[in-house]
This record gives structure tokens, C-alpha cells and sequence, in this order.
């Protein structure tokens, strides 16, 4: 359009972008994923290959993107951490979010056959995002934290309905019996009706997953620092993590 006398509509874009010096959080959560999961028959309450694939996707973000280095993931939703300094697109807030959502939709669409070979995908899923800034570093812990107790809550809740419908209950009488019962009362019932120690029950389902960036040196070049995506399943609201990895919110 340069040069032609149509230029003059450039000037109705507007870039908003985002404050300096902030963390900056990309959300994204599964669209209508519900319906998604029914219809490609998805395990309740939980389909490994699923979230494995969910965390396949998010290490190609990762691997993608250089300023993106912690990702925290549960369920159809996962978060991605960008450093305070980073300057990728010259911080404009729709880049960053378009970038990231679609490239994780489309690693999950690309890499479906790889963990679901014998499901057909009948329809393409999507996903929402949302772009969240939190100025200091406890306000970002407490972020993610705040995500990882959702995960507890969800499964645990998840894993009592699930059993009890499989059980013979229906979804009606399961949901009275969870109604406005708390932890202590889930983990009693998982273990005197199902034999089931919520402790025991993997990791991956009870603590979500973290993928993060951890420096070593380069093998060939001793000299340059190369970076590896680590994945665990871990508590990540404890300062121990923190800890065990100070440099993740380090300059």
C-alpha cells in the first residue's frame, strides 16, 4: 500500500503495547474443550496422551520462541512466562498472545497421530489466550500457584465424580455426594470406597507440569551456553523449587 493513495488506513491500527519491566504471563485455555473431549472419546478423569501432547505442544513454544522460558501446564490450559526485559516484537500485546496461541493450536493439531494414532480427529480444536502482567516476582509465583492449587482442586474433585459414576452413580447423585465436601472428605472417600491413596495418584494429574529452560554447556563449543527443556511434575508453590532453581527468575 505504499505510496497509493489507500495508505491512509494503516494510520487505524493500533499497536497496544506492554509496559517495561514487567513478567509477562500468556494464558491459554482449551475452546468449548469439554465437547472436544466427548467427542474424540478422551479418558476420564484423565487421558495421558492428551496432556502428553499438551506438553509436546508447549515445549515447541518454548523451543520457538528464546524469551519464553517457563511454562506451566493442566488440564486443556497452560501458561508461558516471558522475561521482565524482553523485547520480542517490541512488546505489542497482540503479537505476542497471536504468536504464541497459534502456534501451540497448531502443534497440537500437527502433532495429534503422534499420541492419539488410533483416533481420527473429526474436528479442529481451538484455543482462547489472554495476556496477564505481574510486576514483581511473588506476584508471579503466587500466580502459578494459584494454577497449581486450581489442578489439586480440579482433580481431586474430578477423580472422586469420575469413580463414582463408573461405580454406578449417576451424574446427578455423584455431584450431591461432592457437593460442598472438602479435601479431607475426597480423600476419605477415594480410600474407604475405592482403595485409592490420592497421594499415590500420578503426578502428572495431581501437580500439572513444568517445562522450563535449564543452561549448560555447549558440548562442541564449551564456551557458548545452550539451554534444554526440562519437564517435571513437581510442587512448584513450595520455595524448594524455587530454590533449586534460582537463576528461572533471575536476570
Amino acid at each position: 500500500m505504499a505510496n497509493s493513495k489507500y495508505s491512509y488506513v494503516k494510520s487505524f491500527e493500533v499497536d497496544e503495547k506492554i509496559l517495561p519491566q514487567v513478567w509477562i504471563v500468556v494464558r491459554l485455555d482449551g475452546r468449548c474443550f469439554s465437547k472436544f473431549a466427548e467427542e474424540h472419546k478422551l479418558q476420564k478423569p484423565n487421558d495421558e496422551r492428551c496432556l502428553r501432547l499438551m506438553e509436546h505442544s508447549a515445549r515447541k513454544v518454548l523451543e520457538t520462541f528464546d524469551e519464553c522460558f517457563f511454562a506451566y501446564g493442566q488440564s486443556d490450559e497452560f501458561s508461558f512466562v516471558l522475561r521482565k526485559q524482553t523485547n520480542i516484537f517490541n512488546r505489542r500485546k497482540s503479537k505476542i498472545l497471536t504468536c504464541i496461541v497459534s502456534l501451540f493450536t497448531s502443534a497440537f493439531v500437527f502433532y495429534w497421530k503422534t499420541f492419539f494414532n488410533d483416533v481420527e480427529m473429526k474436528y479442529p480444536p481451538s484455543f482462547d489466550g489472554r495476556v496477564i502482567l505481574y510486576p514483581s516476582d511473588q506476584t508471579l509465583r503466587d500466580y502459578l500457584s494459584w494454577r497449581q492449587v486450581d489442578c489439586h482442586v480440579n482433580n481431586q474433585y474430578n477423580t472422586c465424580f469420575w469413580l463414582l459414576v463408573q461405580s454406578g452413580a449417576t451424574p446427578k447423585e455423584a455431584y450431591e455426594t461432592l457437593k460442598g465436601t472438602y479435601s479431607d472428605f475426597k480423600n476419605e472417600l477415594l480410600f474407604q470406597k475405592f482403595g485409592i491413596n490420592y497421594s499415590h495418584i500420578e503426578e502428572r494429574f495431581r501437580k500439572g507440569s513444568t517445562l522450563f529452560k535449564k543452561p549448560r554447556e555447549d558440548l562442541v563449543n564449551p564456551s557458548k551456553t545452550v539451554f534444554e527443556i526440562v519437564l517435571t511434575h513437581e510442587d512448584i508453590i513450595k520455595s524448594e523449587f524455587w530454590n533449586k532453581h534460582s537463576d528461572l527468575l533471575s536476570s
